[in-house]
């Protein structure tokens, strides 16, 4: 009979119930656990989280091999397969609560050559709690950021809708009091806390006794200005020594005084060195003159940090002194760091006193570059000048793989750059990854780059030059460049125009590596709808092609479609929104049905119109 609940339904709901409404009497796990493993296996995907929770808490240790039916001949097989159920029970937790936190993906996720070095989950109990906790901080941060709340932190309750998550509505109205309190929530579940994201309000000494048994290894910090804030926080972080990792300011004032009291809290006790690999200050400022002295607090904490990886001084307001001052500082550190991150300031000139030194770098000089691997210097107001002196710091750093330059009006000064890659093009080079844009590059020197670029004895795998106004000229260069087994290239905004599209075309004639390409707001017309369908027949691992605003009229699709009958079938992803045609389609479903069924991969096909934005050329 329809809408009848089964038996087993009826009992799973009656076991969750007693779990999270009992008194935890060790009779009823003690019956659940000798259920057939068919039912105990069928009741975990059942559970609420407080219950699972509860169940997985009391399981006895040996448990898992000790029971006794066959899952396998193997007993490690077999504690292996309960340890895997209960871990997708709450994986499948997790995502039914946070689905856009588990697929969240990077903006270009159709080529990430890193993506395999991200940190794979394979505790999802953790995560899930991890997260819960996170919720909470979050919600009792709104009160707590109230200037006129001045209690206690732990004191504060949590929202009935969080609650609910975890356990139901039936369960809310038999909870004590203090069940409802962040405290409890602390000390049930600060266990399982490895990062967190703290507001300035909860930078307090309270904060330290409820995370007392959390094993913080990375700390986000938000809106840290005043000698309360921390006080607080450098208690956390003298708490926190030695599991903490990394640790993140944003929109932050620190004063010299804040900055050495946070860094010397950071040491390990009773001595001069700490654990921290990762370091970030981003949309912050230091309340100091450009002229004063790098705090001193900040300079032996990156010369002690023998652990540190990466530096990340992103749009904090440095000029060029204080930059040079963060420069020599890492020259003298005996870290190993690999990513440099100094993005976002006007530091123009901090690297001028590498021009007159030797470009030869001997081994014993600069030693500390040398395992440098990323370089961020995007929209620091660098000028031709600067590219000259950054040639010469480029050359002791043999280990670079990624340079981003962007938004620098370096101009001329790409010529220094070409000089560099000329000089290394011989060697065995790890280089990888070069961003130029919005860079204001001429044509000639982008085609002498792209010349000295194709000579490396390894293929770039990323090249960005979107946003320099290089002109249809680009367009043959462009398509000879492709064929060097580039993986990633954003063209987007170049000027390509319809003869450069076909200039490009001309140039392809070989099989291609490429994965991912950027080539809207290029006006491309009908020659970028050619450029698209020369591409996907020539490029069999290609899996996304961004052509918005190209101004490709409707017979465009009629010649892309052509091109992906062709293909090999892996693009999963072609984004052709803004284009003339698209303001035309009458029955969007049918286009869209003829260019999805080629293929070996459902293709992704945005067609969407826009109002219409003039062009910058626009009279």
């Amino acid at each position: 009979m329809s809408g009848v609940p089964k038996l087993v339904d009826l009992c799973t709901a009656a076991i969750a119930d007693e779990l999270l409404q009992g008194d935890d009497n060790d009779d009823i796990f003690l019956v659940i656990y000798e259920l057939p493993p068919e039912l105990f296996d069928g009741l975990l995907p059942q559970l609420p989280p407080l219950a699972l929770h509860k169940l997985q808490d009391k399981l006895p240790i040996n448990f898992m091999e000790s029971k006794e039916h066959a899952y396998d001949d193997n007993r490690d097989c077999r504690k292996r397969r309960r340890c895997d159920i209960l871990d997708s029970a709450w994986r499948a937790l997790y995502k039914a609560r946070w689905p856009n936190l588990s697929q969240q993906k990077q903006a270009v996720a159709w080529f990430d050559r890193n993506k395999e070095k991200y940190e794979s989950v394979n505790d999802w109990q953790q995560k899930y709690w991890e997260a819960h906790l996170q919720d909470c901080v979050d919600a009792i941060a709104e009160t707590a950021l109230l200037p006129s709340y001045d209690g206690s932190i732990g004191e504060l309750q949590i929202p009935g809708g969080i609650l609910e998550q975890i356990g139901g509505k039936d369960y809310l109205i038999k909870l004590s009091l203090d069940s409802l309190k962040f405290s409890r929530h602390c000390q049930q579940f600060g266990v399982y806390v490895r990062r967190l994201r703290l507001p300035n309000a909860l930078c307090a000494a309270e904060t330290c006794e409820l995370l007392q048994n959390s094993k913080l290894g990375s700390l986000e910090l938000q809106w840290i200005k005043s000698n309360d804030h921390v006080e607080g926080l450098c208690k956390l972080l003298n708490q926190s020594t030695e599991t903490l990792k990394s640790i993140e300011f944003i929109h932050c004032k620190l004063s010299p005084d804040f900055v050495n009291a946070i860094c010397d809290s950071l040491h390990m006790t009773g001595l001069q060195v700490h654990g921290v690999e990762h370091f970030s200050i981003k949309r912050s400022s230091f309340l100091q003159a450009d002229s004063s002295p790098v705090p001193v607090g900040l300079t032996s904490f990156l010369t002690s940090g023998r652990s540190l990886q990466s530096l990340t001084l992103c749009d904090g307001h440095l000029g060029r002194n204080f930059a040079r001052g963060i420069f020599n500082s890492l020259l003298d550190a005996s870290s190993s760091i690999s990513m440099l991150d100094l993005s976002e300031n006007s530091i123009s000139g901090f690297l001028s006193q590498f021009r007159w030194r030797s470009s030869s770098c001997p081994s014993k000089m600069y030693k500390s570059l040398q395992s440098i691997r990323v370089l961020n210097l995007r929209s620091c107001n660098l000028e031709q000048d600067d590219a000259g002196s950054l040639r010469h710091a480029l050359n002791c750093m043999p280990n670079l793989e990624s340079l981003d330059l962007s938004d620098n009006p370096i101009e001329d000064g790409v010529g220094s750059l070409i000089a560099y890659f000329t000089e290394i093009s011989g060697r065995d080079v790890p280089f990888t990854d070069l961003k130029l844009e919005n860079c204001e590059v001429s044509c000639n020197q982008m085609v002498q780059l792209l010349g000295v670029l194709s000579t490396l004895n390894k293929p770039l795998h990323k090249l960005s030059i979107k946003g320099n106004m290089l002109g249809s000229k680009i367009g043959g260069p462009l398509g000879k460049f492709l064929c060097t087994g580039i993986l990633s290239l954003d063209a987007e905004d170049i000027g390509l125009g319809p003869s450069g599209f076909l200039q490009a075309v001309k140039e392809i004639s070989e099989e291609l590596k490429i994965a991912y390409i950027n080539i809207s707001n290029n006006q491309g017309a009908l020659g970028a709808a050619k450029f698209i369908s020369s591409l996907v027949k020539h490029a069999d691992k290609i899996v996304a092609i961004d052509a918005r605003y190209n101004l490709m009229p409707m017979e465009s699709l009629s010649v892309i479609s052509s091109g992906l009958k062709d293909s090999k079938g892996r693009l999963e992803h072609l984004d052709l929104a803004g284009n003339t045609f698209c303001h035309q389609l009458t029955d969007a479903d049918s286009v869209l049905a003829e260019l999805r069924i080629h293929g070996q991969f459902a293709l992704n096909v945005l067609l969407s119109a826009v109002p219409h934005v003039p062009y910058d050329n626009d009279p």
